[in-house]
């Protein structure tokens, strides 16, 4: 489980295909700290870490990440969102993130505004009902506050801090973001689909 608080970059130093898979290297000051089998969400895709080097790391993403995420398209020197796995003793300061992407939207939009910057993004129909406005969306990895929702469009606001201290300051428009819904609101959502399933047999 991770909270969508983002404290260290990292940055993409290589990548390569093996099979239907991708491996890649990682170098960040988050390294000392890592360890073998350790967890860490990058972009919001939650890895494991499989090698360590004197100044960097390796994970491995499966096809199935491949398909649903943003990594396919990730490039040498790209830099990355990270964070390591909460602890009982961390501070919640985000919301409950599981690192598990729900899947991609594209940024249709970026305005500065007073020193701020509002990010738009489109919006996936079928999804559409896990969208509640001033509710939690993690974008990747950050855990970020929905600012306002429109039929087809939904927009955040990142403060200074969060632009200068993710990977947001590098996105432009028309790049595409890992999206993970709220999982409070997909287990409502669930839950409502499996009573409707019962009162209104097929």
């Amino acid at each position: 489980m991770f909270t969508g608080i983002i404290r260290n970059l990292g940055r993409l130093e290589e990548l390569e295909k093996s099979g239907t898979s991708l491996r890649l290297r990682i170098s960040s000051d988050l390294r000392e700290k890592l360890q073998i089998d350790q967890s860490v969400s990058h972009d919001g895709i939650c890895l494991t870490v499989d090698q360590l080097f004197p100044n960097s790391y390796g994970v491995t993403a499966v096809k199935e990440t491949i398909d649903k995420t943003t990594i396919g398209s990730w490039k040498a020197g790209k830099t990355i969102n990270l964070e390591t796995a909460a602890t009982p003793s961390s501070a919640l300061d985000g919301h409950i993130v599981q690192g598990h992407v729900d899947g991609m939207s594209q940024i249709l939009k970026i305005e500065e505004v007073g020193g701020s910057w509002y990010f738009y993004f489109s919006i996936d129909s079928d999804n559409a009902h896990l969208l509640v406005k001033k509710g939690s969306i993690s974008i990747n990895g950050v855990s970020l506050t929905i600012a306002d929702l429109k039929e087809d469009i939904f927009s955040v606001a990142i403060i200074p801090y969060t632009y200068e201290h993710t990977s947001f300051s590098g996105l432009q428009k028309g790049d595409w973001v890992n999206i993970e819904y709220d999982l409070i609101g997909k287990y409502v959502a669930r839950m409502l689909q499996m009573r409707g399933s019962v009162d209104h047999p097929k």
